[in-house]
């Protein structure tokens, strides 16, 4: 009898391998990171063969530690950072340059383009995006620009692009599969949210030639089998696909329309399921393919801040305040406020809702008593802020809020954050048992593609509340705080 699920979480600084059994336990994880390029200002990279090496050592090192064998493996389940552009060689699979990240604004100047031209009325209404440089059309438009020689290879099919899910399947199969799935085209600015589908329209206004593109699948379909791997034997099924905020929803048993959850990672991304409803956003959130599961879609609200657990990572590499993470919480919770300091972790510009892609950090209030206990109290507020935008957003748009906020990612493990988070919102913030909801998210997909679960229902009964934190402020410290903090995002 098969009793994983192999989950590959392939994130912003590294890929996390977990196996999984049926009642959502994890049984092993490991996680190896792998570098980030910035070869200028406002541009991340990140190199294809690093992102495959650090696959094949989460896996190889997982399964050594746990010595499962690799028989008892039903399926693999692949989430992945989303809007990170590759290109590669149908011949040989090699890499053609680096990937560009999702982070990444170098195509600043051709949103402002097609903005110019008074398309973005129109992109908004296919794709449910707006234009921004976050989103992997533009990346690759900038990239066929740059190299003529890369778009007549393009036209030719001799390339194939890809989001990171589509280069992982490419390589797990032994390149028989060139797919992606709905989540994932959803992000690419290139796929009509009604239809399904690559769109002509779009692609012409991107300058993308249709033969670079993957099949768009749902997000639960065996779309192949490992072959010629030196790590897993061949045949074991590639049977669940999801970017990671979709799959982190799912993972978050967020089954049904009115459900929504925010993962705190390195940037924080709050998605509320709006079922087979596609809520066209008037308050500046994006409208999203939740997933796909035989012919029934569901959608999203999404709201994303790029700059949450980031933040954080600068104060502690780039400020040297402390030498690990998780102190970040002590910190701040040695001063009882942050003593008038306010911090817009605009590091790589404001997403949702404002999308001031140019808007850099600030940090103002400074005053001579000033420590830096503040400025970590700051730092945790500053993400619970961006959050706390999104939800109002989400609130408008739909009419009501949600009726609690479900957590997860890394920085969900931080109890001041969290209770800063119910008290900013007014709503009940659940944390999880597992906070892995993301790779747990590609498993249930996997699973479900192969019969290792039957229905839904089958695994929402195994989902467990760990925390739920209560508002405990006064509503005249939020209005206080969120005065201070319009302020200043108007300022960046």
């Amino acid at each position: 009898m098969m009793h994983y699920i192999l989950a590959i979480d392939q994130g912003t600084t590294g890929t996390t391998a977990l196996l999984i059994d049926r009642d959502l336990v994890i049984h092993g994880k490991v996680t190896v990171d792998f570098p980030q390029h910035y070869p200028q200002p406002g541009w991340v990279e990140h190199d294809p063969e690093e992102i495959w090496f650090s696959v094949l050592q989460a896996i190889r090192r997982l399964l050594q530690e746990t010595a499962a064998p690799t028989s008892e493996i039903a399926a693999i389940g692949i989430t992945n950072q989303r809007e990170t552009t590759l290109l590669w060689e149908r011949a040989t699979g090699r890499p053609v340059g680096n990937a560009i990240v999702w982070q990444c604004r170098r195509s600043a100047d051709i949103c402002r383009e097609l903005k110019e031209k008074g398309v973005e009325p129109r992109i908004r209404e296919k794709t449910g995006l707006v234009l921004d440089p976050y989103f992997s059309g533009t990346k690759l438009t900038w990239r066929l620009r740059q190299e003529p020689q890369l778009r007549r290879r393009a036209e030719a099919g001799e390339l194939a692009f890809g989001t990171v899910d589509s280069f992982l399947v490419w390589r797990l199969t032994g390149g028989v599969r060139h797919v992606t799935d709905v989540s994932n085209a959803s992000r690419t600015l290139l796929m009509d949210l009604r239809s399904l589908a690559w769109d002509d329209e779009l692609l012409g206004l991107f300058e993308v030639p249709r033969p670079l593109l993957p099949d768009i699948r749902p997000s639960s379909q065996v779309y192949g089998h490992t072959k010629g791997l030196e790590i897993l034997p061949d045949g074991i099924p590639v049977a669940g696909m999801a970017g990671d905020q979709q799959a982190a929803l799912f993972g978050q048993a967020c089954f049904a329309p009115g459900e929504a959850k925010c993962t705190y990672g390195t940037g924080a991304f709050l998605l509320e399921n709006t079922g087979a409803e596609i809520v066209a956003s008037k308050s500046g959130l994006l409208t999203t393919v939740a997933w796909q599961i035989g012919g029934e879609v569901s959608y999203a609200l999404e709201g994303s801040a790029f700059i949450a657990g980031a933040a954080v990572q600068w104060l502690r590499d780039g400020l040297g305040l402390f030498q690990n993470a998780m102190d970040i919480e002590a910190l701040a919770a040695s001063v009882p406020d942050s003593g008038g300091l306010v911090f817009v972790p605009a590091l790589t510009g404001l997403g949702a809702p404002h999308w001031k892609s140019e808007a850099r950090g600030a940090i103002l209030g400074i005053t001579r008593g000033t420590t830096a206990a503040h400025l970590a109290r700051a730092t945790l507020e500053g993400i619970a802020l961006q959050i706390g935008d999104l939800v109002a957003a989400m609130t408008a748009d739909r009419g009501k809020p949600p009726a609690l906020l479900k957590v997860d990612g890394g920085a969900a493990r931080n109890n001041l954050l969290m209770q800063l988070q119910a008290d900013l919102v007014g709503l009940p913030v659940v944390r999880p048992q597992t906070v892995e909801t993301t790779a747990l998210g590609a498993a249930m997909l996997a699973g479900l593609a192969v019969g290792f679960w039957r229905t839904l229902d089958e695994i929402k009964a195994s989902w467990r509340e760990e925390r739920r934190f209560l508002q405990q402020r006064p509503q005249a410290w939020r209005e206080e705080l969120l005065e201070r903090w319009r302020r200043a995002v108007e300022k960046v």
